[in-house]
């Protein structure tokens, strides 16, 4: 049934609505909108392609070819993301959300972002959401590769040894007292710490960490569905 247009009726510009549904906790609702309105446009060009081929094609190639295609769209538009541009100290601050129904969640949890907006909203709502857990994960990772490099574990305790051995020395002898030879102590502490970590591959093992960590975390962004972030109120 289709409703004519009433002049008295209410009308909000979908950026306002989208933005209440974000500031309400409707986040699920606000990543079907977004599948539905890409799935609504994208059927004008699949039924015209259609028209137009002429060759008949086996099923099994187009389902092949729309998969591989969505994925491949799926993670160019992923790359293209800065997922840390909504990001701030307050996401750190709440409490970690739960690893098997939050983080992971069921099999069809996941799906591939219909559109580049889509990915967008969906890597900077998770990375939001799921920040402790990014930050867990990363721990995790660098643990892992400090045990397989066991030169960077001897790097980097010998480096924090180092900073502590610093802080003995500038309380016994009071450092504070002397500015000139607290800056040179700090100087050579500095370029020592430098040293002990580049020749003992502490770097590479944070780059490590760092870049499985980012892999990770920008995919399970990309391709985990939003759910709601707080059970909204309703009134009786």
């Amino acid at each position: 049934m289709a409703f004519s247009p009433n002049p008295l009726s209410l009308s909000v510009p979908d950026p306002a609505f989208e933005s209440w549904l974000r500031d309400s906790g409707y986040l699920d609702l606000l990543d079907h909108r977004t599948s539905a309105a890409a799935a609504a446009a994208a059927v004008p060009a699949s039924s015209s392609s259609s028209s137009a081929a002429a060759a008949p094609s086996s099923a099994s190639d187009d389902v092949v070819s729309s998969i591989t295609g969505g994925f491949f769209a799926s993670l160019l538009s992923l790359l293209t993301i800065n997922p840390f541009s909504k990001l701030s100290a307050d996401d750190f601050s709440g409490d970690t959300p739960p690893w098997t129904t939050g983080f992971f969640g069921a099999c069809d949890s996941y799906s591939f972002p219909a559109s580049s907006q889509q990915a967008r909203m969906r890597v900077h709502e998770n990375i939001k959401r799921f920040a402790r857990n990014y930050a867990t994960l990363f721990i995790v990772f660098f643990a892992c590769a400090l045990y397989q490099m066991p030169l960077a574990l001897v790097g980097l305790l010998a480096s924090l040894a180092l900073w502590e051995l610093f802080k003995y020395c500038s309380d016994r002898w009071e450092f504070d007292r002397h500015p000139s030879a607290r800056k040179l102590v700090i100087g050579i502490g500095q370029c020592a710490t430098a040293v002990l970590l580049t020749f003992l591959n502490v770097q590479m093992a944070l780059f490590s960490a760092l870049a499985v960590s980012y892999s990770v975390m920008l995919l399970h962004a990309g391709f985990r569905k939003l759910t709601p972030s707080k059970k909204p109120s309703r009134g009786r």
